[in-house]
């Protein structure tokens, strides 16, 4: 299993989120942004756990290596309050497990916070590694749905759920 853990998003991380605004990284979440787009980003990133509506974490290797990002936030879902999940992962980490690692353990922070019955994940049916990722974390798959990313796109996604009640899956 890959070695990895996730670390509070912080002020020191406006690189990492520089370099996760790549084309190909954003490619299924609408493409890059601007600067200033990013800058934004960054700051909401930095106190958005001050909210107490979710968490921003950077993906930290053993050697200290920002792998990527992983998150949880507070929104509401077919009449439901949920939490939804996203990743980013840089193109050299990708394919050794890493954003399945961050996921289940970005899912046992939310699961620890007691406030929510569900968990989703709303990657592109076009994604299949973010697909596989929510696979493997233990989410279900509830079929394919329209999906509003970034605010003023519609994009086509699959609407995968975790029941945050139950055990963590291990395999």
């Amino acid at each position: 299993m890959a070695q990895v853990r996730i670390e509070p998003w912080h002020e020191d991380d406006l690189d990492l989120l520089r370099q996760l605004n790549s084309p190909d990284t954003r490619r299924h979440t609408g493409g890059p942004e601007t600067d200033e787009q990013v800058l934004a980003r960054h700051d909401r990133y930095v106190h958005f756990a001050e909210g107490g509506q979710g968490c921003m974490f950077t993906l930290v290797l053993p050697d200290g290596a920002r792998a990527g990002s992983v998150g949880y936030w507070a929104r509401e879902w077919r009449d439901q309050q949920v939490y939804e999940l996203g990743w980013a992962v840089l193109p050299a980490y990708r394919g050794q497990g890493l954003a399945t690692v961050a996921v289940r353990a970005a899912l046992d922070v939310a699961r620890a916070r007691r406030d929510r019955r569900y968990a989703h994940a709303y990657p592109s049916v076009d994604n299949p590694a973010s697909n596989a990722v929510c696979r493997k974390a233990g989410f279900t798959l509830l079929g394919e749905t329209n999906f509003e990313y970034p605010p003023g796109h519609l994009m086509r996604a699959n609407d995968w759920q975790l029941d945050l009640t139950a055990p963590p899956t291990d395999d």
